[in-house]
């Protein structure tokens, strides 16, 4: 079996295409055959073992604990343990897994779902981690409403595509701030007002929103609080800036601190996989809610180009990895 293996922490360049044995599948386990597989800031991070704060919350200090990297995946049943009920041989599938760039990736069965019909592999490998974030932010750590005005910061990138799609199926009414060139796509899935962030500051607007889903950004508390309403919530989701130690961790954690203390909600997340949020989001994408934006697919030998091109933040969704 091919797969991309790191026997220690390293750049993505450093990733090596190599044969290792077939996963070996237990009495709960499916063993899948990919398709494709999803790529999101979190790869970079466990193959880099950045920030340092990974390493100390039990991802291995000196090493990866998973040597094969990546874990959304869409493909095929290719065999089922004893206990396994949900799955058969031959099914479509697509969720979260152990190491799945690789030919086969072994997955428990509560993290797998049927793969929408209406959708390709590329598109079902897509949606696990990133939508996961999106529905999340939205769902539990906001409570989201219909009619509320809610702000996406990172509308143009793999999360914030299903945000903006999720907030919009949840009736809220959405602005999508992003770079020019994905103004178009962020108005094409569905948002009521767009943002060019490189001409505008949406904290200089006078309009001030129920909800903020910050993205993947560095702006200070301040600053995003300035577009908040007194009683309204934020969410911050990630952010790419800051030390080796922590970042921009340590940023989430001041917002933490700081909420009881002000009339706003400050909120950071850190989202899980989990069978029922899967399901749901299984069910928008076959009732055309919310469907996944693929910017880009790179081969399995390409993954150090697919990591490196979604952290220079090119893409306009999702970047895939194909068989």
């Amino acid at each position: 079996m091919k797969a991309m293996v790191r026997d220690t922490y390293r750049p993505p360049d450093g990733l090596e295409l190599k044969e290792i044995d077939k996963p070996v599948v237990g009495d709960d386990d499916v063993l899948v055959r990919v398709h494709a597989a999803g790529v999101d800031q979190g790869v970079w991070h466990l193959v880099t073992g950045l920030p340092y704060l990974l390493r100390i919350a039990g991802f291995g200090l000196r090493r990866p604990k998973n040597r094969v990297p990546g874990l959304d995946v869409a493909g095929r049943v290719e065999a089922v343990g004893r206990n396994v009920i949900r799955f058969q041989a031959g099914d479509e599938v697509f969720g979260t897994c152990e190491g799945s760039y690789a030919e086969y990736a072994r997955a428990r069965q509560d993290k797998l779902a049927p793969k929408p019909a209406n959708v390709t592999f590329e598109q079902a490998a897509a949606v696990p981690t990133s939508a996961f974030a999106a529905l999340q932010g939205l769902r539990r750590a906001a409570k989201v409403q219909a009619g509320q005005k809610v702000l996406v910061i990172g509308a143009g990138g793999g999360v914030g595509t299903f945000a903006v799609q999720l907030a919009k199926a949840f009736g809220a009414d959405v602005t999508g701030v992003c770079s020019t060139k994905k103004t178009d796509l962020v108005r094409s899935i569905g948002a009521d007002d767009v943002i060019d962030y490189t001409r505008e500051d949406f904290a200089d607007r006078p309009r001030r929103y129920d909800l903020i889903l910050d993205i993947a950004g560095g702006r200070s508390l301040s600053h995003l609080r300035r577009a908040l309403d007194p009683r309204g919530t934020l969410v911050i989701v990630g952010s790419e800036r800051g030390g080796r130690w922590a970042q921009g961790v340590d940023r989430a954690l001041r917002a933490a601190m700081l909420s009881p203390f002000v009339s706003q909600k400050l909120r950071m997340l850190v989202s899980t996989e989990n069978e029922e949020d899967l399901q749901l989001l299984g069910k928008l994408i076959e009732g055309g809610k919310i469907t996944p934006v693929v910017d880009r697919t790179f081969s399995l030998s390409e993954v150090p180009e697919a990591i490196e091109y979604l952290r220079g933040g090119h893409a306009c969704g999702k970047v895939v990895i194909t068989e």
